[in-house]
């Protein structure tokens, strides 16, 4: 609770505080909203009704003294906010606890980039707005973000991105839109290594290395599974070779390279069908890291992340006009989302640390003062 009323009052007030009469504080306002989605709350008219419900118990805790908010005050508060200021204050607020929670977990930290679209807003070019976020698997926060300009993409975003967090001695995995010299390149820079998945998009360097597989002998390679989920039974098989004789551009890539081959066998438990596919990852690692395929399946994480934002969250249903607008409302779901992965990182029980979102969600929203529990547990 002390680190969220603090986020709150480090966002910079946009308004004119030397003119006008203000009858609500920024940071009581950015308060209830957070609450109010913890609690299970969608749109503005829930975060209100959600206030007015526990006005006695927030004034308790120093909030909202002159009662709740407009929901105009609402929209007028989520459109006028600096969005890149709130998306650095997010990143603080990330560093109190990502260093104390990579420290617990003892393992090498994964930091996985992706973006996500805001399908809630609709821009003049008929696209939705792109964000870029990093975030960190052994802790589940997003660590930054950085918006796609409107008429940009990933590639320009995630250099920028890059340029926000520390990856010296830690692991970027991505997805092949960030197979770019410039990104393989910083991320070099940086102290950082990288697994990065190889489609056409870069056609010479993922054609050559195709041709030029079948005449080599893999380092070593290594199968998992079978193993039963989603309905599925599935075996992955792995094979890790050395680039210094398979990628003919060594330099454009700034050296050495792995080449990750990895093979997926599926059969559908209820109908027998059987699939398979194949993808290449690129790696700065070298080839004797033990079972860089946990890596690969790693990066999907952020893919869950996203998809909770959607389900648990219903970010995708939730309309809003503007840029700004749709940024500051992920900034403020995703600070929600850390709050529940912080939870339970901290917790020793397993139990606790098995809890899905949605049952933790569940379990705060029927009372206040299971929410101040949930938030005052150390």
């Amino acid at each position: 609770m002390e680190e969220l009323r603090a986020f709150a009052s480090s966002v910079p007030d946009f308004r004119r505080l030397d003119k006008g009469n203000f009858r609500h504080s920024l940071n009581d306002i950015i308060m209830l909203m957070i609450l109010g989605r913890m609690a299970g709350c969608i749109g503005r008219a829930e975060i209100l009704e959600f206030g007015r419900y526990n006005l006695n118990k927030l004034h308790k805790m120093g909030l909202l003294r002159n009662g709740v908010p407009s929901e105009a005050t609402l929209c007028r508060v989520e459109n006028g906010i600096n969005d890149m200021d709130m998306a650095d204050r997010m990143q603080q607020f990330a560093d109190i606890f990502l260093e104390r929670l990579t420290c617990a977990s003892r393992i090498i930290e994964i930091i996985c980039i992706d973006g996500k679209a805001e399908r809630g807003t609709v821009q003049e070019n008929g696209r939705s707005p792109d964000i870029v976020s990093a975030y960190s698997f052994s802790t589940g926060i997003t660590i930054a973000t950085e918006a796609c300009q409107e008429k940009s993409n990933e590639i320009k975003a995630i250099p920028i991105l890059l340029d926000k967090i520390d990856v010296a001695g830690k692991i970027v995995t991505a997805d092949a839109m960030s197979m770019q010299k410039d990104i393989v390149e910083k991320i070099r820079k940086k102290g950082g290594d990288f697994l990065i998945e190889l489609k056409a998009n870069q056609p010479s360097l993922r054609y050559g290395i195709e041709d030029r597989l079948v005449e080599h002998t893999p380092v070593y390679s290594y199968t998992e599974g079978p193993e039963l989920a989603h309905g599925r039974i599935e075996t992955r098989t792995y094979r890790v070779y050395d680039g210094l004789d398979i990628i003919a551009d060594k330099k454009k890539w700034g050296g050495n390279m792995t080449i990750i081959e990895y093979e997926s066998s599926t059969v559908k438990k209820s109908t027998g069908v059987h699939t398979s596919e194949k993808r290449l990852y690129v790696s700065s690692m070298p080839t004797h890291t033990p079972k860089p395929g946990t890596i690969v399946r790693n990066h999907w994480s952020i893919e869950s992340m996203h998809w909770g934002l959607d389900y648990n969250l219903q970010q995708d249903n939730i309309k809003r006009k503007s840029t700004r607008a749709a940024r500051n409302l992920d900034t403020i779901q995703r600070i929600v989302y850390s709050v529940f992965s912080i939870w339970k990182g901290l917790r020793k029980k397993q139990s606790d640390k098995n809890k899905g979102m949605a049952e933790l969600i569940r379990h705060i929203s029927m009372s206040f003062t299971r929410l101040m529990r949930f938030l005052s547990q150390k």
